[in-house]
């Protein structure tokens, strides 16, 4: 009897060795593709900073604002013109092949379509913001989504296999080239024709590339099928799409119609360095973690172990990142981009906190995606675009950027609550464990601001790029020696991640 039992139970137990080891793998593929994504982001940062700084000495902050003024034009187009389709391929189970050149052309007609609605329509979008220079811009711009539409639809292999090492390769060679374009045309012309002929080598590289590293070579095949089959999941990732798009630029929007470019510069810049944490540390685990949740929507006890993991790293990472950039943030501009960026401090200060909120947010929306519930991220993102449209107007004009700084951050905030909630019935965790895993960095970084304001009131203290530089490998040194302390005592689970990446390496 004793033997029929375990001959019985067999099956069983080779398959849950072989579901650990299926688990093991992934988990590896996963934090591989991590490491691959996060150097992926800090390179392309670093390249982007590294030009900002150069950029923001040679160029005056209404040609940010002007070049702000084209992006904003585009995007609002490409976004309502979404398909969502790529995002259903990569969350789809089995074989997508088949499927691959029916998107393709649909995104070269929808390429088609943007550039084309985009080039006739810059002179309305000019005399809307009151900025006729504006208009030659859009129309060079204009060109961008075609380029982008006809790029090899292969590449879509890199996310969906977690094969990011090759979209390293991809999404950094076209930064690159963009980059040492735009601060080679800047030295040449000194205005905001650097920024937009930067931006099309950069997306003319990137097109290159999309063949060069890819092997799969797409037809002009179209089911229309297979397109009413993806629209099923598709639709909510462009209801989405949209929702996300006018929470991120009706402040823009707002700034450069009611506060002109110069105005529109310095809170462009201010978002842009302000959001450097959540920007990167979001980009890289929704990348990542999307494909992951996909694979394993099915087992609810390991979803819910990836997820907190991921929701722990983020923290661990973007909120002192926040917190840095608020504490250093008039060091930092004064000495990197010089006197005439001091006005935007007041509004790189609030948006820190937009950043650092918007980072653990962003762990929600890789999740509901990922186990094929994008309409719950729908529902949080209209809640936060009406808070955002109630607030941003008031604010805006009693209080100029710093004002639309503390709508975009407060309407946040409320969002980011509802979403711990909506992640709580999901998951199944209880809210301690979310507080617990926020708890110990913001308490850390409230201390290290304390720290650093008593320092500031001595009077040995003085505001120059040697005790800049002090006060911050200090605070790194500090944060990350209690990281591993907290780890030691508290078992806060570091060691088998720290493990897992070296291996990976």
């Amino acid at each position: 009897m004793e033997t029929l039992t375990t001959e019985a139970e067999l099956p069983r137990k080779l398959q849950i060795k072989d579901e650990k080891r299926v688990a093991e793998s992934l988990s590896k593929k996963v934090v591989r593709g991590g490491i691959w994504m996060f150097s992926l982001r800090i390179a392309s940062r670093v390249l982007l900073l590294v030009s900002t700084v150069i950029l923001a000495r040679l160029l005056a902050p209404g040609d940010f604002g002007l070049m702000g003024i084209a992006l904003l034009a585009m995007g609002t187009i490409e976004t309502f013109s979404q398909t969502g389709f790529e995002t259903a391929l990569v969350q789809k189970k089995g074989e997508i092949r088949e499927y691959l050149d029916t998107v393709w052309v649909s995104l070269i007609i929808r390429g088609t379509m943007i550039s084309a609605i985009l080039y006739f329509s810059s002179p309305l979008v000019g005399i809307f913001f009151n900025a006729p220079k504006a208009i030659d811009l859009i129309k060079v711009i204009a060109f961008i989504p075609l380029i982008n539409g006809i790029a090899n639809i292969g590449v879509l292999y890199f996310q969906k296999e977690l094969e990011f090492r090759k979209k390293f390769v991809y999404i950094t060679g076209g930064a690159f080239t963009g980059t040492i374009a735009t601060v080679y045309l800047a030295f040449l012309l000194r205005n905001v024709w650097a920024l937009v002929y930067g931006t099309l080598a950069g997306c003319l590289a990137q097109f290159a590339l999309s063949y060069l590293i890819h092997s799969y070579r797409p037809k002009f095949k179209f089911d229309w099928e297979k397109v009413k089959e993806l629209f099923d999941f598709g639709k909510w990732i462009f209801i989405l799409g949209i929702i996300v798009f006018l929470v991120t630029n009706v402040d823009n929007a707002l700034v450069g119609k009611l506060l002109g470019m110069a105005s529109l510069g310095f809170y462009t810049m201010a978002y842009k360095f302000s959001n450097f944490s959540c920007t990167e540390i979001a980009h890289v685990i929704s990348q990542v973690s999307f494909p992951a949740y996909s694979k394993l929507q099915d087992n609810l006890p390991k979803l819910k172990e990836a997820y907190l993991k991921v929701l722990q790293i983020v923290a661990l990472i973007s909120i002192p990142l926040a917190g840095g950039i608020f504490v250093f943030a008039p060091e930092f501009t004064k000495i990197f981009l010089g006197d005439k960026w001091i006005p935007m401090v007041s509004a790189m200060r609030v948006l820190c906190i937009f950043g650092a909120v918007r980072s653990i947010q962003n762990t929600f929306g890789a999740l509901f995606n990922g186990i094929g519930k994008p309409e719950i991220g729908v529902k949080i993102g209209i809640i936060q675009l009406v808070i955002l449209s109630i607030v941003i107007f008031p604010f805006t004009v009693n209080l100029g950027i710093v004002g639309t700084a503390w709508a975009v951050s407060s309407s946040i905030v409320f969002s980011c609550i509802l979403g711990v909630w909506e992640i709580h019935r999901l998951l199944k965790f209880s809210y301690i464990t979310f507080v617990k895993i926020l708890s110990f960095p913001i308490i850390l970084v409230l201390i290290l601001y304390l720290i650093i304001w008593a320092v500031r009131q001595r009077p040995f203290y003085e505001s120059s790029p040697n005790w800049f530089f002090i006060l911050l490998a200090a605070s790194v040194s500090v944060y990350s020696l209690a990281v591993y302390l907290l780890n030691k005592i508290a078992k806060y689970g570091l060691g088998e991640l720290i493990s897992l990446i070296f291996k990976s390496i």
